[in-house]
């Protein structure tokens, strides 16, 4: 249908928030009334109760400001607090209704995300969203948005506040995080990066104890900063390696911060990409991405019977059909003289490999040389470990450990991700039960990190880069393994739940049966399951 002027509702947590779109013109009127709590973090019944009052007014300021009728209702429905959605989606259905308009349902998540690619103008880009409660990585594939990489613990604005209110500062924890960190030194601290998932429980603990300790909080904020900060920016680039693309878009408040996204630009600007960030008011919680998403889903049909519009607190954007678009991440194979993986730059010469583990110059050189050096350890002793046990990795030529450089055999001609059948898959599923009985596991085992030989001479598929490996005995680090893999296979694959389950049941001939059982513990534990 023709669309000329959307109402968008917000209100999932903090910002209760209305604004008018109108298509024509592609101009958006916000208005936002913030809750903020006297002290510590969210309290879900107070953001209600603010929600409950403020609602009403900003929504009048946007009707006032609206230049004709308004043709839809927009509301986020979810993911969020529950007493404030339910808030929110009262008031669209009474708006809906009053004034015999459709009602659309948004994806609040997904709403971060599209703004960003409208107005970018980008055809298939990944997708960064940094939120209070949220953090992941998404690539868009049949019709749907896929998790590439998310947070298995808390969301990345939630996670430095934790830190904030320790210490004693009032919320936003953000800011005040990243103004001490102006006049910081860099502390060492905890970085954990699992394939394209992340953890940040283990680096606030940390911060915690170091700051009791007495470090400088300036010291501690700066070190948070570049840390957790690199972390997105490395699960970032893992994806855009994974995928083959060279478009990022940024969302999410923690979008704002100026140290994340020189990070984001420094890493896109080495590999040749596109980096968007929308401004700081499109960033942040707001009614405009709503009613823009809303307007782009009007279009598409995509509407609800009033009767049929639940809110869902737990709503994630891989639930999400994308009617209103068609395609997929898109991939490409790497050049053969020389590409630009996520870790490292890799040069094909004859038979032999040479991978270069260049410094990152988005991240901290103190934590920068530290990761470099570990995992160019790490890769040489669990890539031998690995083909001592019978599983298939290509041989170790020359090690350069100041240059982080290493020399391997060439192997395959092609990434698994450009050959994927059910052998080959199950054929990982069983390499991986093997390292895991060893105690040790593959740290990234995406289907980038498995090649494939079309020719016979040699086994058809082989295991590289190990670098993010380490010796474990923990079934938790075992599951996460095989997470790691079954991501990579639904960003990338068309048919991801066979080739799953291919894996797995191959897995389970050699494999722990406890492995498969922490990994459906895993799955539930992403963001909104």
């Amino acid at each position: 249908m023709e669309v000329t002027r959307v109402l968008g509702i917000e209100g999932t947590a903090w910002a209760a928030s209305a604004a008018v779109y109108e298509e024509s013109t592609a101009e958006l009127f916000i208005e936002t009334d913030a809750y903020q709590p006297e002290s510590g973090g969210i309290h879900p019944r107070e953001a209600a109760e603010h929600m409950r009052t403020a609602i009403p007014a900003v929504v009048e300021t946007a009707l006032e400001a609206a230049q004709g009728p308004i043709d839809a209702v927009a509301f986020s429905r979810g993911p969020g607090l529950g007493p404030c959605l339910r808030i929110v989606g009262t008031a669209a259905r009474t708006l809906a209704g009053r004034l015999d308009v459709p009602l659309v349902g948004v994806n609040h998540m997904i709403a971060h995300l599209e703004i960003g690619r409208q107005r970018s103008g980008f055809d298939s880009p990944i997708c960064l969203n940094a939120s209070g409660a949220n953090a992941h990585v998404l690539g868009f594939r049949n019709d749907r948005y896929r998790v590439l990489g998310e947070t298995m613990d808390t969301g990345v604005g939630n996670a430095i506040d934790k830190f904030t209110r320790h210490v004693g500062w009032t919320h936003p924890g953000g800011p005040k995080v990243e103004r001490a960190a102006q006049d910081g030194e860099y502390v060492d601290l905890p970085y954990v990066v699992k394939g394209m998932d992340f953890s940040f429980s283990g680096i606030m603990s940390a911060a915690k104890d170091a700051f009791d300790d007495g470090v400088p909080v300036e010291d501690v904020s700066y070190a948070l900063q570049e840390n957790i900060f690199a972390m997105l920016t490395e699960v970032a680039e893992r994806a855009l390696s994974l995928t083959g693309r060279d478009e990022l878009v940024l969302g999410g408040g923690v979008g704002q911060n100026k140290r994340l996204r020189e990070m984001l630009e420094e890493m896109t600007s080495q590999r040749d990409a596109e980096l968007y960030a929308p401004q700081p008011e499109l960033l942040r919680d707001n009614a405009g991405m709503i009613a823009a998403l809303g307007a782009t889903m009007l279009e598409a049909g995509d509407t609800l019977p009033i009767a049929e519009s639940p809110i869902n607190p737990d709503f994630r954007p891989d639930q999400v059909p994308v009617t209103w678009r068609s395609g997929s991440v898109e991939t490409s194979a790497p050049a053969t003289a020389e590409f630009a993986g996520a870790e490292a730059v890799v040069e094909f010469d004859g038979d032999r490999v040479r991978k270069i583990r260049q410094p990152k110059t988005y991240r901290h050189p103190t934590l920068d040389e530290r990761l470099r050096r570990e995992r160019t350890i790490q890769e040489v002793r669990l890539t031998h470990e690995a083909r001592s046990l019978g599983v298939p990795t290509p041989l170790i030529r020359d090690v350069d450990l100041a240059e982080t450089t290493i020399d391997f055999e060439r192997v395959g001609d092609t990434d698994l991700r450009d050959a994927l059948d059910p052998d080959r898959v199950a054929t990982v599923g069983a390499y991986l039960a093997k390292i895991h009985g060893a105690g040790f596991v593959h740290g990234d085992p995406t289907v980038r990190n498995v090649r494939i030989r079309t020719d016979s001479d040699g086994p058809e598929t082989v295991l590289i880069d190990f670098g993010l490996g380490y010796t474990t005995d923990d079934v938790e680090d075992y599951a996460m393994d095989l997470h790691v893999f079954e991501q990579s296979l639904a960003g990338t694959a068309d048919n991801p739940v066979t080739l799953s389950a291919a894996a797995e049941e191959r897995y389970t001939e050699t494999g722990d049966e406890a492995v498969l059982e922490r990994l459906r513990e895993i799955e539930g534990r992403g963001r909104y399951q």
